[in-house]
């Protein structure tokens, strides 16, 4: 086995030695290559994939954090600042429990954990502060769990209680939160995070809250309710102009084309919550009534002699009399009584906010894309797509007039010459790749030439001194002697030395690197 490495060794070292100057080179600088590309690769595959151990940490965490790491021998990265810590993912976890165990980080907020804390010798003022206190954390824990939210501070002003309610100052907060870069907070996540911290603590208004941003931007003052609710308020009819803008932008845009017209829609929304309640009594002939109590009365009676005379009945009116004939007197009476049911209807209706209470459509369409078409069609149709209704005020106006078109003739210009630019410079760099390439390729075939040149002359040269050599029997070298090549020239052996001699001394002038390389083969030949 040793024999053949060291027989592979030499062989390798007897080719290398057979190179030309500029193969050595080419073999030097492709063994190194490959050697720093394995490199690279090694390292790179050797390298651990980082994840974050803690993120969004203090100074003083991150400090503490990075010394026990230090200490443990663990790799880490320092990214955001230094207020996140990466490990290696197999260590993330082994770290994190470690490091947590130790209490670290420690400069974050601690919720309600500060609570266990307390001892028996706390007294109210430090309880109360403590509650503050584990109050703020929470909050900052809860509002930093918002996508956009980076970082919060919260604070929360409780003042004491007095003894009359009228005395009685309103808790206020107050929240200070970092966005991630390039993030905004829109107005509903602003309101979000307010009634957030109103819902949290016990008697605080949302009114009472003060929102302010990293770069001192305050988001939302204490008593901005009235505007928030203006502000949602306006969002909404905004977002319903742009869709009816949409749907009168689309249609028009297959009549005339796109950028060939402009919409504007003014909307007046209704945001007046309304509560109905309706009793209507109604009576119903065909229902049966509730009761009914019938009373009949009837009296006879025999009158006297000849004097006439009346009976006074129940209800205290004077029958009439009878004649004197004596015939008796009848009294016949019957009352019904009927309690008849009233029916009765409820009604309670409640309108939603956000109903149109009247809509303004203004179109303007340039007058050379108008085509066949009319304002009056245009208007017609926008006024029954939208459903515009004119006793509620609604309004359409439709105006034709040439658009100016210079800004996007300029744009177009601009883009064709930047298009313009850019094939240009693709054909430059098109044009610049295929010359070098090309003096690649010509380089490549130059000395793909010149090798199979010197090739050629190195076989040649090897023929024309082999046979030299072989035909003068020359002391110096050791070969087989020929004495018929004297008798082949007719000249004698010592004048055919000399000449041969000065021939491949001129030889080794001319081409030294091919005689040094067919010396080199003879000697591994004789070795073999």
């Amino acid at each position: 086995m040793r024999d053949q490495i060291v027989g592979r060794l030499q062989s390798l070292q007897r080719s290398f030695a057979a190179f030309t100057a500029g193969q050595k080179t080419i073999a030097v600088i492709g063994g190194l290559a490959l050697v720093l590309g394995a490199v690279m690769v090694f390292r790179w595959a050797s390298t651990p994939t980082y994840a974050p151990l803690f993120t969004s940490m203090a100074p003083a965490d991150a400090s503490a954090v990075v010394d026990k790491l230090n200490a443990a021998g663990t790799p880490y990265k320092l990214s955001d600042g230094g207020g996140t810590v990466l490990v290696p993912q197999a260590d993330v976890y082994s770290s994190r429990i470690q490091l947590s165990g130790e209490g670290l980080p420690s400069q974050g907020s601690d919720g309600y954990g500060i609570l266990d804390k307390q001892s028996l010798s706390t007294s109210q003022f430090q309880e109360q502060t403590t509650y503050k206190r584990a109050i703020e954390g929470e909050l900052e824990k809860t509002i930093e769990a918002l996508d956009s939210v980076d970082a919060a501070v919260v604070h929360v002003a409780m003042p004491q209680e007095e003894l009359f309610s009228t005395d009685k100052k309103p808790t206020t907060a107050s929240v200070l939160v970092q966005t991630h870069p390039g993030v905004t907070l829109g107005s509903q996540q602003v309101q979000a995070i307010v009634h957030l911290v109103a819902s949290s603590v016990e008697g605080l208004d949302p009114k009472q809250v003060t929102v302010t941003d990293a770069a001192g931007t305050v988001l939302s003052a204490a008593g901005d309710g009235i505007d928030s609710v203006a502000d949602t308020r306006a969002q909404q009819v905004k977002a319903f102009e742009d869709r009816m803008s949409g749907s009168v932008g689309d249609v028009l845009t297959r009549i005339v084309g796109p950028g060939n017209s402009a919409v504007e829609v003014t909307a007046d929304l209704n945001f007046d919550k309304t509560l109905t309640h309706t009793t209507r009594y109604f009576y119903d002939p065909k229902m049966k009534p509730l009761t009914s109590t019938t009373s009949k009365e009837k009296y006879k009676g025999t009158g006297a002699g000849s004097a006439a005379s009346g009976v006074v009945g129940p209800d205290g009116q004077l029958a009439p009399a009878t004649s004197g004939s004596g015939s008796g007197s009848t009294y016949d009476k019957k009352a019904t009584t009927e309690d008849n049911a009233i029916d009765k209807t409820v009604e309670q209706r409640e309108a939603a906010p956000g109903n149109v209470r009247s809509l303004h459509v203004g179109i303007v369409i340039d007058t050379r894309s108008l085509g066949a078409s009319t304002p009056q069609d245009v208007q017609a149709l926008v006024t029954s797509a939208l459903g515009i209704n004119a006793k509620r005020g609604d309004t359409v106006t439709v105006t034709t007039m040439p658009f100016d078109r210079s800004q996007e003739k300029a744009a177009a210009a601009a883009l064709a010459a930047a298009k313009a630019a850019d094939a240009k410079a693709a054909t430059t760099s098109m044009i610049k790749t295929g010359g070098i390439a090309g003096v690649i390729a010509a380089a490549l075939l130059l000395a793909w030439f010149r090798g199979r040149k010197r090739r050629k002359l190195r076989d040649q040269a090897t023929t024309y001194v082999v046979e030299q050599l072989r035909a003068r029997n020359d002391a110096t070298v050791a070969l087989p002697p020929n004495p018929s090549a004297a008798e082949l020239t007719g000249a004698a052996p010592h004048q055919l030395r000399m000449a041969a001699r000065d021939e491949i001394a001129a030889m080794v002038e001319r081409q030294p690197e091919e005689v040094a390389q067919l010396l080199r083969g003879w000697l591994v030949e004789s070795d073999h």
